[in-house]
């Protein structure tokens, strides 16, 4: 998994309630179980017509924002059905940050499980983030998970509170697999002892 150490990038606002995981990647594309390629599914519905061409009025189809790496939401992002699809979708569109007052329990901890990083904001700052995002291709922000701030493109600093452990989980680039393969010395002295002992199983 890819570290998060500070990602300074376009952020695209998209103030809407309880954006659910089949908005994120509607049921047609849960047919696959590879990570990669569902990028061109994310917001289907909303991006595209229904003779498939792009809807120009979607945000992410704008020019400014056709790159954005950072996505402000409104709140309970994530909510619906437990797909893991929905982060699969957004880190292989390039987002790899979610910004909102609150998420969907199962979507947050997918997040973390693949290299995006949710953030969690007060109201008050969202506002200001949405702001922020609003300027078109002079949205940047940047978000610096090493001392948990996000500076907008005027140079103001807003802060966030985040899990000791899953920071240094997204801080080293570890996934389940990761967190495992950091014991493997450990691992390996188990199993050595455990042949020496019970050569017979």
């Amino acid at each position: 998994m890819e570290k998060f150490v500070k990602l300074t990038g376009v952020a695209a606002p998209l103030p809407v309630v309880n954006i659910d995981t089949d908005m994120i990647i509607p049921k047609d594309y849960l047919k696959t179980i590879k990570r990669t390629g569902l990028g061109s599914g994310l917001f289907a519905e909303a991006r595209f017509k229904e003779d498939g061409s792009e809807n120009p009025d979607f945000i992410l189809n704008k020019p400014a924002y056709r790159n954005a790496q950072i996505l402000v939401a409104g709140d309970n992002f994530g909510c619906g059905s437990s797909r893991e699809h929905a982060p699969w979708a957004l880190l292989d569109f390039g987002i790899r940050c979610v910004i909102s007052t609150s998420f969907a329990d199962i979507f947050y901890n997918n997040c973390f499980k693949n290299g995006i990083l949710p953030i969690v904001v007060s109201p008050e700052n969202l506002e200001k983030l949405l702001d922020d995002a609003s300027r078109g291709s002079n949205a940047v922000l940047t978000v610096d998970l090493e001392s948990q701030e996000i500076t907008g493109p005027d140079g103001g600093k807003i802060t966030f509170e985040l899990d000791a452990f899953k920071r240094h989980c997204m801080l080293n680039g570890l996934d389940d697999i990761g967190l495992t393969l950091e014991k493997a010395s450990s691992i390996n002295v188990f199993e050595q002892s455990l042949a020496s002992s019970r050569p017979w199983a």
